[in-house]
This record gives structure tokens, C-alpha cells and sequence, in this order.
């Protein structure tokens, strides 16, 4: 394969691979971490890309704009679980349907409120003179690995961490140990909802915004948090690393939809042969390597 070819299949696994852990880990700490399917994770994503179109639109700087999408989500997500949420923890089918109607309801809120499309945000740090994409592509991956090692630099060694993590184990056991499980709750549920606000505040520049636009996130998303396990982070880098090099591989040969293709067949196999995910198969060969021993 040619230098050419290969950077090009280097920067569409690397376009790939920040999509899907951007659009996944808000879902993964949501989900993984509380237990609720929020089937509105999508409509998460549009709130911070809204915010973010409307404020570069009143003329903020995209930085700071950015960072309004990121707040707004995730205080739209903290009245959301203190209004809705907290009542569907440990009913996890109550909170597929409840979060569906959110969904519908967003999405028909938006078109009503703001119309068809939102203030267009454009692509900054032009082109990459050798690979025929953005440099943003390139900043978007470095933003998703930044996440992730914030991420379990919160959640692994901090005190917040320790206290979330006891919660969602075993909340009866914290509870009894001082641990206000109740904000632990929230507090969790706003950073997912920020988290998914991040994403898309982060492709506003790249993806027309539209009352749709969540339901862009959301394959993606779902399948990287079922093929990636039980763990939050590792699952998440591990899938988002597997459907990653399987899209970029087939898109870079036959095209975008055969690269999405590809990516479910391959999510299909993955659950069918890992039915855990890849963090499950990890911890049971742990298991057998330790009892062998």
C-alpha cells in the first residue's frame, strides 16, 4: 500500500475513533455507571450543539461557546434527573420508554422552537497539507483521549470517584457509610449529560445541525457501550479502538456505507461471540489465568 494510502487510512481511523468515544462516553457513564438506558442521549448531544451554534452566533469565541454548550447540557441534565430520572434507577425498562418520549418530545420542541437548521459554525485550522481533511479532525482525537484520561483520573483517584463508584455498587453499603448516594446520582448524571453536551458542541463545526442531529451519534454510541463491557473507560477505548479500525479499514476500500456496514457485522459478531463485551471476556480469562496459577 502506498505512503498515501496508508495516511489516508491512518486519518479515517483516527476521524473514526474520536467519533466514536466522543459520541459514546457520555452514554457509557450514564448507562454503565447508573444503569439507565437514556434512549435521549442523542438529544443530549443536540442540546450542546444548539448552545454552541447560538453562541457562536451572538459572537462568542468557538472556545467559549463550546464551553457554554458543555455547561447548558449539563445543567439540563441535572433538572432532567432531579424532575424525571431519579424516580427510574434500578427500572431499567421504565427508563428506555421514559427517555424515548424525551427523546421525541426534544426533537419536536427544537423544530417548533428553532426551526429546520441552526446558525452554521465553521471548520477552524484549515486543511492538512498531505491527507485531504481537516486539522480539526486531528484535535477532535486529542480532545477524546484527553477525556478519556480525565475521565479515570476522576473517577479512580479522587475522592468524588471513590464515593461514585461505592454508589453505583452498592448504594445501601455507601449509604450507611456516610456517602450522600443521592448527589452522587446527580452529580453523575450531570457529567454524562455534559459529556454527551461536549460532543456536540465539538462537531457543530463539522455536521449541520439540525433538530435530527443526535440520531447521527447514536449507532455508534450504542454499539460501542454494548461491544466494550462492563467497564466504562476500558470498553470504551477498546471498542472505540475495534469498530474504529474496522470502519476506517472498509471505508477507505469500498465507501462511507460500507464502512458502517461493516462496523455493525463486525458489533454483531463481537456480541454474539463476547456476549459481555470485550471487558467481560478480559475479566473471565483473568479469572482462569489466576486459578490456573
Amino acid at each position: 500500500m502506498a505512503t498515501p494510502e496508508l495516511l489516508n487510512l491512518g486519518f479515517e481511523f483516527v476521524e473514526i475513533f474520536a467519533f466514536i468515544v466522543l459520541a459514546t462516553v457520555g452514554l457509557a457513564v450514564i448507562f454503565g455507571m447508573m444503569g439507565i438506558i437514556n434512549l435521549a442521549h442523542g438529544e443530549f448531544i443536540l442540546v450542546g450543539a444548539y448552545a454552541t451554534s447560538f453562541a457562536v452566533a451572538a459572537g462568542l469565541p468557538l472556545a467559549v461557546a463550546m464551553a457554554v454548550g458543555v455547561v447548558a447540557t449539563a445543567a439540563f441534565g441535572l433538572v432532567l434527573e432531579r424532575l424525571i430520572i431519579r424516580r427510574l434507577y434500578g427500572r431499567l425498562l421504565d427508563s428506555m420508554v421514559v427517555t424515548w418520549g424525551i427523546s421525541l418530545v426534544m426533537i419536536q420542541l427544537t423544530r417548533i422552537a428553532f426551526g429546520n437548521t441552526a446558525p452554521g459554525v465553521g471548520i477552524p485550522f484549515g486543511q492538512l497539507p498531505v491527507v485531504d481533511g481537516p486539522v480539526y479532525y486531528l484535535v477532535l482525537a486529542v480532545v477524546a483521549v484527553g477525556v478519556l484520561g480525565g475521565l479515570y483520573a476522576l473517577f479512580m483517584w479522587t475522592d468524588f470517584g471513590v464515593r461514585a463508584r461505592a454508589t453505583m455498587q452498592d448504594e445501601e453499603t455507601a449509604r450507611s457509610m456516610g456517602v450522600d448516594t443521592d448527589r452522587m446520582y446527580m452529580a453523575t448524571f450531570a457529567i454524562g449529560s455534559g459529556l454527551a453536551g461536549l460532543a456536540g458542541a465539538l462537531y457543530a463545526p463539522v455536521m449541520t445541525v439540525t433538530p435530527e442531529y443526535g440520531t447521527s451519534f447514536l449507532v455508534e454510541s450504542f454499539v460501542a457501550v454494548v461491544v466494550g463491557g462492563s467497564s466504562v473507560l476500558l470498553g470504551t477505548i477498546l471498542a472505540s479502538g475495534f469498530l474504529g479500525t474496522v470502519n476506517a479499514a472498509f471505508t477507505n476500500l469500498a465507501g462511507t456505507f460500507m464502512g458502517q456496514v461493516a462496523m455493525l457485522v463486525a458489533a454483531i459478531v463481537a456480541i454474539r461471540l463476547m456476549p459481555d463485551g470485550i471487558t467481560g471476556l478480559l475479566s473471565d480469562l483473568r479469572e482462569k489465568w489466576g486459578e490456573s496459577e
